[in-house]
């Protein structure tokens, strides 16, 4: 059994959505949106930081295969850079949104900041990964499909880690910028460096 709620009002259809990738220096940001069958139990169902990566695989492959719908998508670094990441991230909710193939009720969104989607009211729910399992289920294929990507994009850019830190700002990889400036994948408006060395990348 999962402790997380299943929706947040009975007979209406929700979908749950969230992100992964908001505070990474390089990659895109991904999204996804899960409309979960209530008469079915996902059990161990977490928000995605609190999961080993093996247990986010398996969930994962459960939600896909249980779910009524679910749809993921991406928005890239050059994107991110042209409207700055909160809006790429409302962007990428909205996209997944739009990809349904059932058309949801009410949106679940994780966090305290949206643009209202078209025709569909919503509710933001600060730390909703954690609360209810919509949004959990939401995180977990968010994350393990930008896992997938910055793993593939390590096998042409492996100065930079991303099999391990993914992307995020860890000190080895900002060690490996300094070191060898940034890549095509990172995100130009976002601060490499913590001092002055910043500039010499550009």
């Amino acid at each position: 059994m999962s402790n997380l709620k299943k929706y947040l009002e009975p007979n209406r259809l929700e979908a749950g959505c969230d992100e992964a990738g908001r505070g990474c220096l390089a990659g895109p940001v991904v999204a996804a949106s899960v409309i979960l069958d209530s008469r079915t139990e996902i059990r161990g169902i977490n928000d995605s930081k609190k999961l080993s990566e093996k247990k986010r695989q398996a969930l994962s492959e459960l939600i896909k295969s249980s779910a009524l719908a679910y749809s993921i998508s991406v928005v890239d670094q050059h994107k991110i850079d042209e409207m700055n990441i909160l809006n790429a991230s409302i962007h990428a909710m909205h996209l997944a949104v739009s990809q349904l193939t059932i058309k949801p009720d009410w949106l679940l969104i994780d966090g305290n900041r949206f643009h209202p989607y078209p025709t569909i009211q919503h509710t933001c729910i600060v730390k909703g990964d954690e609360k209810y399992q919509s949004i959990a289920a939401a995180s977990i294929l968010a994350k393990t499909f930008r896992d997938e990507i910055m793993l593939s994009l390590h096998n042409d850019f492996p100065v930079y880690n991303w099999k391990k830190n993914r992307g995020y700002p860890t000190e080895q990889h900002r060690l490996a910028i300094q070191k060898h400036g940034i890549s095509t994948h990172h995100r130009k408006t976002f601060k490499m460096l913590p001092n002055k060395d910043q500039m010499k990348l550009f």
